[in-house]
Order: C-alpha cells, then sequence, then structure tokens
C-alpha cells in the first residue's frame, strides 16, 4: 500500500490538526466539513450568497486557519500547509475517489458516522482505506451495514491531542479487517508518521485513556481521603514521578475537565464487570465543577485560575477543593520530594517515593498499589500483551516509565505483600509468574528486552522493536570506553556511539574529551561514529556553570584553553578520517547546534529545536558556530557579488537566538544544509537510521575533508551594516548597551574584522576572531550577571 493522499472528514480540534500531521509528512491532503446553515453578518456585508464557494468553505477553512494559528503549532513549517485542500461534504465528498486513505474525524454521534459512511461508501475506491478517530463508540457498531471490502480495509485509528506531539496511535481492528491492514496501519503510524503504535481490542475507551482515566479517578477519590490540596497533587505527580510538568490538575484544565469526564461516565456505563467501576464515578467538587463550567482553560477557571491584580500583573490562582474557592497558591513542602530532588535515575527515585513517610509517599502508595491492580485484572481484557499497555501510558499520557516498568523498578514480589497490607490483590496470572520463578515483568537478554508473556509462560522478544537500537539495552554489554560525562558504545557493523550522560546532556571537559576519544578509537579500529543519546533532549549547551567560574575568577587563560578544545571537538567532527553522524532530538542548543553544524551528515529527530542561543546569556556562539555562520554565507554569496541580505539573514538569526519550532525548520534558519541532512518522525528509530547513514558514507568511500582557506567575508563594508543597525536599535531602546556590544563582537567575527574589503580567509582566522571575542565578552559584568541567573535558575541556553 502507498498513501499519497490522504481524506480527512471533519474540520474540528482533532481533524484539522491531523490533517496538519499528514501534510508534515508530504502527503497531499483533502479536508472536508459540513455546510454553513447560514450567512454571517460579514457575509452578508458583501454581497456573498450559500452559494458562493467561500461561503460554503467556511467552517472547514475557519477550522484549518484556527489550527494553522494555534500554539503549540501543529505544522512543522507553514509551507506545510499547501498540501491541504479544503471542501465540504456536499460539493466535494466525490473527491476522496482520489484518496489511499479516508480518515473519519466527525463528532462523537453514531447516527451521523453512519450518515458519513453511506457517503464514504458512494465514492471510495475498493481497497481504499477507511478509519474513524473515535475515542469511545466501539468500532464494531461503526461499520454495521457496509459492504464487504468497507468492512474488511475498516479499522480504528485513534490519535491523541495534539497529533503531532503526542506519539500514540491506538489501532483498534474489527473482526473483520483483514490483517495486513492492521498490519500496515502499524507499520505506516510507526516509520511515516512517528507513533508508538499500539494494537488494542475493540474495548471501552480502548488502553490509554481506560487505565489513565482510571489513574486520573482514582487520584481525584484519594484527595479527599488524605487531605490533599491542588498544589500538593500537582508537585506530587509531575516531573518528580516521571510524569509531564502539567502533572494532574493542570493537565485536567488544559485538556478541559468535561472530556475526563465523559470518559468516565462512559467507563462507568459500560464497564458493569470491572471491580474498580465505583471509582468512575465522580467525587463530589468535581460535580460541583461540572455545574459551575470550571472546565479549564476553555471556560476560563478550572483547578486553576489566572486574574489580573491591582498593578496589572497576573497571577494564577489554584481552587480550594474544600470551599471551591480560589486562593493564591502554597509553596508545597515534602521531605519525599527533598530526598528525590539530587536523585536523577528515575527508577532510583520511585524507590525512594515508596517508602516516603509524609503525605506524597502515602499518594503513591495508595496511588500505584490501587494501579498496579487495575492493569494486572485489564490482562487479557483490553491486552493480551503487558508491554502495550506500558507503550500507550508512555506515548499517550507522557509517563516516563508505564505501570509494569514501575512494578518492575520496585521490585513485583516485594511490592505484591505491601499491596495487600493496603487491600489491595494482583491479578492470579501475576502470582504465577513468580510462583514460576519469573521475578520481573521484563528482562535484558544479550541487549534484547523482551516481555513476560502470559499465556505462553515465557519471556518473547517485544515485535517491531528489531528496528530500533536502544542504548540503554545494550550499554552494560556494547560500552567500549567511558568517563563521568560520555559512555562509547559499539553499535555494531564498525559504529560506534557517543552518548552524552551529563544534566541535560550539557557539554563539558568531559564530554569533549570523550568526543576526541571516540574519534581516535573510530579511526583506528571502526569505520564511522554516531553522536546520539536517548536522553529527554540532545544537549541543552555548553556548561555554563563552568564558563561562569572561570569568567568570576578571571580566569582567562583557563577559559581561553576551554573555549580552544571546544572548537578544537568541533573541528575535529568535521576533519576526522571517518563519517561523523549526528542524531539531535528535542532541545539541541548553543554547542549541542555546533557540534551538528560541522557533522558530515545531521539525521535528526522531527522534534528538533535547534539554536544558537548565546546571545540570551551575554557571548557569541564560540564552538565554531559563529565562525561556521559566515563560511555558510560565504557559499551563499554567487562568484564574486555579496549579497548583503544573505550576510543579514545568517547575522540576525544568531543575534535573535533563533530556535527552529521543528526539524524541518531548522533548515529554513540555516543550521541545517541542503543534501547534509535525514529527518526521522520515529525517535525510537533515530539511531538505527543515524546508524544506517554513518554506514552508507562509509561503504560510499567517504574521504577526510580538507579545511577551508576560501572563506569570503566582508571586512568593513560588513561593518558598517552591523553597526549602524546596532546603533539603531540601542536608540530606539529595543536592545541594551550590552546587547549592542554583543552584536558589535558578532559582527566583527562574521565580517573578518576590520579588513579594508571583502577578502577570502580560513577557519582558524575566523576561529581565533571567534575566541578573542568570546573571552572579551566573559569579562563584561552584564554576561556574568546573565550567567548567574540562569545557573541559579537552572535554566538552559535559550531565548
Amino acid at each position: 500500500m502507498h498513501i499519497k493522499k490522504v481524506a480527512v472528514l471533519g474540520s474540528g480540534i482533532m481533524g484539522s490538526r491531523i490533517a496538519c500531521h499528514f501534510a508534515n509528512i508530504g502527503v497531499e491532503v483533502l479536508l472536508l466539513d459540513m455546510l454553513p446553515k447560514e450567512l454571517t453578518a460579514e457575509e452578508q456585508g458583501k454581497g456573498l450568497t450559500m452559494n458562493d464557494k467561500a461561503v460554503r468553505n467556511r467552517i472547514v477553512n475557519t477550522s484549518l486557519d484556527t489550527a494553522a494559528k494555534s500554539s503549540p503549532s501543529p505544522v512543522f513549517t507553514k509551507q506545510v500547509l499547501q498540501r491541504i485542500r479544503t471542501g465540504n461534504f456536499t460539493d466535494d465528498m466525490p473527491q476522496i475517489a482520489t484518496c489511499d486513505w479516508v480518515i473519519e474525524v466527525v463528532v462523537e454521534n453514531l447516527d451521523i458516522k453512519k450518515n458519513i459512511y453511506e457517503q464514504v461508501e458512494k465514492y471510495r475506491r475498493p481497497g481504499t482505506l477507511i478509519t474513524s478517530n473515535t475515542s469511545g463508540i466501539p468500532i464494531h457498531l461503526l461499520n454495521e451495514g457496509r459492504s464487504d471490502d468497507f468492512k474488511a480495509h475498516f479499522c480504528g485509528t485513534h490519535f491523541f491531542n495534539p497529533p503531532r506531539y503526542l506519539r500514540l496511535l491506538e489501532i483498534i481492528p474489527t473482526p473483520q479487517t483483514k490483517p495486513e491492514v492492521t498490519g500496515f496501519l502499524m507499520r505506516y503510524g510507526d516509520k511515516y508518521l512517528g507513533k508508538t503504535t499500539v494494537l488494542c481490542k475493540d474495548t471501552p475507551a480502548f488502553i490509554a485513556n481506560r487505565v489513565g482515566v482510571y489513574s486520573i479517578m482514582a487520584l481525584l477519590h484519594l484527595v479527599e481521603k488524605l487531605d490533599l490540596t491542588v498544589e500538593e497533587v500537582d508537585k506530587f505527580t509531575g516531573t518528580a514521578l516521571g510524569r509531564p510538568k502539567s502533572a494532574t490538575f493542570r493537565t485536567s484544565d488544559v485538556v478541559g475537565l468535561d472530556t475526563m469526564i465523559h470518559v468516565a461516565d462512559g467507563l462507568y456505563e459500560n464497564c458493569p464487570e470491572d471491580k474498580a467501576r465505583e471509582l468512575f464515578r465522580l467525587p463530589g467538587f468535581v460535580q460541583k465543577m461540572a455545574e459551575n463550567k470550571w472546565l479549564g482553560d476553555k471556560t476560563g477557571q478550572g483547578f486553576y485560575k489566572k486574574i489580573k491584580k491591582a498593578d496589572g500583573s497576573s497571577e494564577i490562582l489554584a481552587l480550594d477543593l474544600k470551599t471551591l474557592e480560589y486562593k493564591p497558591q502554597q509553596k508545597v513542602k515534602s521531605a519525599t520530594l527533598d530526598a528525590i530532588k539530587p536523585v536523577e535515575n528515575l527508577r532510583e527515585r520511585i524507590k525512594i517515593y515508596a517508602k516516603g513517610t509524609d503525605k506524597a509517599g502515602e499518594l503513591f502508595r495508595q496511588s500505584f498499589y490501587g494501579l498496579f491492580e487495575y492493569v494486572s485484572d485489564r490482562i487479557p481484557e483490553i491486552s493480551d500483551e503487558l508491554y502495550r499497555i506500558d507503550d500507550a501510558m508512555r506515548a499517550g499520557f507522557g509517563w516516563e516509565l508505564g505501570p509494569f516498568e514501575v512494578w518492575d523498578a520496585l521490585g513485583v514480589s516485594e511490592t505484591v505483600e505491601y499491596m495487600k497490607q493496603y487491600q489491595h490483590e494482583p491479578a492470579a496470572w501475576v502470582q504465577e509468574m513468580l510462583a514460576a520463578g519469573n521475578t520481573g515483568f521484563y528482562k535484558l537478554e544479550n541487549g534484547i528486552r523482551k516481555y513476560y508473556d502470559i499465556p505462553s509462560k515465557t519471556y518473547k522478544s517485544i515485535p517491531g522493536t528489531d528496528a530500533f537500537i536502544i542504548l540503554d539495552n545494550i550499554r552494560a554489554t556494547k560500552t567500549v570506553w567511558q568517563n563521568d560525562g560520555l559512555s562509547i558504545i559499539d553499535l555494531g557493523d564498525g559504529i560506534l556511539n557517543a552518548e552524552f550522560h551529563t544534566k541535560m546532556n550539557t557539554i563539558g571537559a568531559e564530554v569533549l574529551e570523550g568526543i576526541h576519544k571516540a574519534i581516535d578509537l573510530a579511526e583506528k579500529d571502526y569505520r564511522g561514529l554516531v553522536i546520539g543519546n536517548d536522553g529527554a533532549n540532545f544537549s541543552a549547551g555548553a556548561n555554563v556553570g563552568m564558563v561562569f567560574m572561570m569568567a568570576v575568577e578571571q580566569d582567562f587563560e583557563a577559559l581561553n584553553r576551554a573555549i580552544k578544545l571546544f572548537q578544537d571537538t568541533s573541528m575535529r567532527i568535521r576533519y576526522s578520517a571517518i563519517p561523523v553522524v549526528l542524531a539531535p532530538h528535542n532541545l539541541t542548543l548553543g554547542g549541542g547546534c555546533e557540534f551538528c553544524l560541522h557533522a558530515d551528515y545531521v539525521q535528526l529527530n522531527a522534534e528538533t529545536y535547534m539554536g544558537l542561543v548565546e546571545f540570551g546569556v551575554g557571548v557569541i556562539p564560540g564552538g565554531g558556530g559563529s565562525k561556521e555562520f559566515a563560511l555558510r554565507a560565504s557559499d551563499e554569496y554567487k562568484e564574486d557579488q555579496i549579497d548583503q541580505n544573505i550576510f543579514k539573514d545568517r547575522f540576525l538569526t544568531i543575534a535573535m537566538a533563533k530556535v527552529s519550532t521543528s526539524g524541518p525548520e531548522a533548515l529554513e534558519l540555516g543550521y541545517l544544509q541542503k543534501g547534509k541532512y535525514g529527518l526521522t518522525m520515529n525517535r525510537s528509530r533515530l539511531i538505527a537510521d543515524a546508524k544506517a547513514k554513518a554506514i552508507e558514507l562509509a561503504e560510499a568511500g567517504y574521504t577526510q575533508p580538507v579545511p577551508r582557506s576560501d572563506i569570503r567575508v566582508l571586512g568593513k563594508q560588513g561593518l558598517g551594516i552591523v553597526y549602524s543597525g546596532a546603533n539603531s536599535m540601542y536608540a530606539g531602546h529595543y536592545i541594551s548597551e550590552h546587547d549592542k556590544k554583543i552584536s558589535e563582537k558578532l559582527g566583527w567575527v562574521m565580517c573578518g574584522g576590520d579588513l579594508s574589503q571583502p577578502t577570502l580567509v580560513t577557519e582558524q582566522y575566523l576561529l581565533d576572531l571567534e575566541r578573542e571575542a568570546f573571552l572579551s565578552l566573559c569579562g563584561e559584568k552584564k554576561t556574568l550577571e546573565r550567567l548567574k541567573a540562569i545557573i541559579t535558575g537552572g535554566k538552559p541556553l535559550r531565548n
């Protein structure tokens, strides 16, 4: 099957954003919705009628326009919107005959959906995929009365909102769905849409919402029992627990309390045999919030409420769950949170949580022991395999560890005994697993992660993961060298991987040493190197704490050596004897971006946020980034003609600390070069894709590049542009005096100094200017103040 064109029927919040995501990956999209019932006052004023196309497509066009302007953006770049054509059900339904896949995303009403399918049946080609994004209607009810070919190609495809960012795609076949259709959707969602595809049974709320809403509802009932506040719950169930920063109540406000209530009511009604059924009844305070329309962001208040104070500033109040009045947020204190704060490893943090003697510890035990019982009872009801539940919760709810993975981390056998103290009993199959001498739900064998298969009572490899390289699985047996900041891992086939493992993967002396060591080893005994990791971010940039300490102590000799080592590392990446492929994802800032600028090839995840953000710290890029932008501007000049607009664009990208909002946008900003980058939609495939590229480059006869000596810089001609612009911005109070100074320093580097005319220079010449400018700025009081603010705030280098 080949998907060249997709029809999305329904342009609401989900439909419009699903359309945008297909456009992101290069697919042509037909987005349809219903006709409006009447003219608006504006349309009447323009003399339009119900026959005008602008009127007939008003609903769909307004929805798409709203989606395109939303934040975070559903599109990688604005250009992808050109791949979406809009229309309406009445005029344009025949066009679905040109589509390979029709996705229905209309309102959750069985009769309305069936009416849409009647129209689809008239026009779709035999063999065309037809799927529904329903989250609550049983899939088997949707295809009743349809043709055999329709049923054979019909399936549930449940995206999570927002579709671009949440990785879960639940695939729900019916008994009539062809196995090859199910298999295709599982593979396509994984490889092309970048999703964790989870095969689900046609049960109420499928997998993620069944478990996720249970977890939320159980917690809501515990709030009253344990006398917890909104602030305490969100502090205890957020990042410290490996959950999203929005935790529980803030997430509810974003999603909408009515959405959670709708799912909970559906589960109560449709799951009479669920022994946890009573937990799906709403607590009194939730019922009152629903009556008051305190549904969250969509109604202006929920568990939190943003207000304007008398002085014009904003304040976010929290709801008092006892009085249902809003009050200023209170700082949460917890001995358990204090104990886990210095612990980086989530599995170790969880063990501390479970032993906590305060509210945080008690909430953990009561909520998780119930969750463990619940998920064990759901097998085989919602899934035959336990790993699918973990996959769904990680990808759909943003949990770092799924419930069975948390249970494993605590120790299955020990936890079962603790559960009994809280009147929770796991399913019989868990007891049978332990009785047979199996101690966990997962285990590693020869670098392959296996799960406990309940029917066969054996451990099996997780299907589909053979295409992934998961560093956690091979680190113990494949590490060939390591220090405190970096590990060198043998990926096989002659390719090494350099993995950062500092806090936020910042770059300090250990990382720089490790990269040189990795290239040394690769040049001697291997044929290529990948620089990538499985952390939350590729790299937040240089270790600003190290820079701050040397700058405060005015140890400029040591700082000069450190910056020189950084530059040398970037140049070593570019001019090694073996291909070096960078594999960035998420935050790729400052020094992490500079390494990418010097790579032979960048295989990046679609969700990569790349930028040179040093201006925000009060300095210029000092690891080769300033030099590289001067080089790339030079390469864009046509022969002897110097285009000042090219120079301005390159200069402003650094001066404005621009960060890409996606991998493709990094190309538009000049951080990537055509022909020297590749895009991986599914982050789980990133290291494997990067390795494949390194092999390809090696087998193509990779030759060591030669340092450049033909970089055309503008000299005084360019400096005039920079100084004039900086002075104007300063005079207009758009930038500070220090920002003006940074701009002039960057201009000095990118123009090659005050050369009397455009001149050809070497890379080393520019690197020396870059290092000199960086050092001079580190001596500035304002730079030290900015560095200190970032260190004390614990934030990465960002604009």
